[in-house]
């Protein structure tokens, strides 16, 4: 007698072992139904949180764009620093700075442009500012700038407080800032 003749008999001899297997297949079955069901809903919700970043990245892209990051930019919210020439790259480069640092409430002193060495990165052309502000400013320009269109990088700051405000607690901050951004080049 082999195993098939045995659960044969004891399946067919006995009505409540075939109702217990029924009943035991009918809950396989829905339990494998109800985790695919949970699986399709759980990858339907990461695929809308994909198109929306990549939403969120194609407006941030798109030239008529209304991101957040891209309302404080200048005018073609690229990416790259804009210019038919480096020069005007450069010029439009202090140009973004000034607005960000006015924007914060502070005040530029001076501004120099570092255009690209011909042994360096030919694109990369970074704008020295002095400027003051307040502090709690400082944070916001430093966001704005960083966190807007152009890309632009903050490769160096220098924040110095004049010694009368020191002692009394109150002042202008003194800063000096170096911000660099990329130039597509002539296009």
């Amino acid at each position: 007698m082999n195993w098939s003749t045995s659960l044969r008999r004891i399946f067919v001899g006995s009505p409540a072992a075939s109702a217990i297997l029924y009943g035991v297949t009918i809950i396989a079955l829905l339990w494998l139904g109800a985790a695919g069901v949970v699986d399709l809903i759980a990858k339907r919700g990461q695929l809308n949180d994909t198109h929306a970043q990549l939403a969120q990245f194609s407006e941030r892209k798109r030239p008529g764009g209304s991101s957040a990051a891209g309302s404080a930019t200048s005018p073609g919210r690229s990416v790259f620093v804009e210019g038919r020439t480096v020069t005007i790259a450069g010029a439009a480069l202090v140009q973004r700075l000034t607005e960000a640092i006015s924007k914060a409430g502070g005040s530029v002193l001076s501004t120099q442009v570092e255009l690209p060495q011909p042994r360096g990165n030919a694109n990369l052309i970074s704008v020295v500012a002095s400027c003051e502000l307040e502090q709690p400013a400082l944070q916001e320009l430093l966001y704005d700038l960083e966190g807007g269109l152009p890309f632009l990088f903050v490769d160096q700051l220098h924040v110095q407080q004049p010694l009368a405000a020191a002692a009394g607690g109150a002042g202008r901050l003194t800063v000096l800032v170096t911000v660099s951004g990329q130039w597509q080049g002539s296009m």
